[in-house]
């Protein structure tokens, strides 16, 4: 259990070193870096949907012959729906938009910036934890290299993420203090969701390959929805593109190298 709370934290961890760029750093990120970091971001995690969740949930029903895509397919599908409801029922700002999604509410910018971030770790949390808790059951294919390297491969694009929440706080008038805890709170659904997902999927483990793909097609809504876009955005798109091949192939090395 002490491998798996630690497992839980070191995304947490990430967070909270990009979060720290705000008393290093200046007020606000460049446009390029802005779509590098989210490049990256993307990269990683679409590797780690791969590598870490929907081919382990393929394998785990390879017995199952020509009919085992069938549950990655499903999981799929429902992580897609799943963040597409909360997309709709959350009220929260990217931070390249002024105008806010979901429904209407009268909450400050700066609640809504930490609310979209938020909203997005979901998805990570419940990768980490599912995972965590087919390696505590000892489900197949599950090793606890895999598992560190998804919380790592979690943690590296969680960095950027604390950055995007804290530098530009920072910008718009709050303290570098304030900003900081923000960005870090931005990212404390993680520990918690995770280990709730941990407990929940350990009592299920027939349904864990569905459990996989879907925390893989939640991951990937993110990416698509706003992460790519973002990382090509305005001039020099290349950097976007560089920097998302960059995060796919390092998250790729560690799953392999670690799994």
């Amino acid at each position: 259990m002490q491998t798996v709370i630690i497992g839980l934290l070191i995304p947490l961890l990430g967070t909270a070193a990009g979060a720290a760029c705000v008393f290093v750093l200046g007020k606000d990120l460049k446009p390029s870096l802005q779509r590098a970091l989210n490049g990256f971001a993307a990269g990683v995690m679409v590797a780690a949907s791969i590598w870490s969740l929907i081919i382990p949930a393929i394998d785990q029903v390879a017995d199952r012959g020509r009919w085992a895509f069938l549950p990655a397919f499903l999981g799929f599908w429902a992580g897609i729906l799943f963040l597409l409801l909360l997309d709709h029922i959350i009220p929260h700002l990217h931070r390249s938009l002024s105008q806010a999604e979901g429904p209407r509410s009268h909450l400050s910018r700066t609640v809504m910036l930490v609310l979209a971030v938020t909203l997005h770790n979901i998805p990570e949390s419940m990768a980490v934890g599912i995972v965590y808790a087919g390696l505590l059951k000892g489900s197949a294919n599950i090793t606890a290299g895999g598992a560190l390297a998804l919380a790592l491969g979690i943690a590296i694009q969680n960095f950027p993420e604390g950055a995007i929440i804290s530098m530009p706080l920072y910008g718009e008038g709050k303290s570098k203090a304030k900003s900081f805890w923000l960005g870090v709170f931005s990212g404390a659904v993680e520990p918690v969701f995770g280990f709730l997902t941990v407990l929940v999927a350990g009592l299920v483990i027939p349904a864990m390959p569905y459990l996989l793909s879907f925390a893989a097609g939640a991951m990937l809504y993110v990416v698509v929805e706003e992460l790519l876009p973002e990382a090509s955005a305005g001039e020099h798109s290349n950097v976007g593109v560089l920097s998302f091949a960059l995060g796919f192939s390092i998250m790729m090395v560690l799953d392999v190298a670690l799994g």
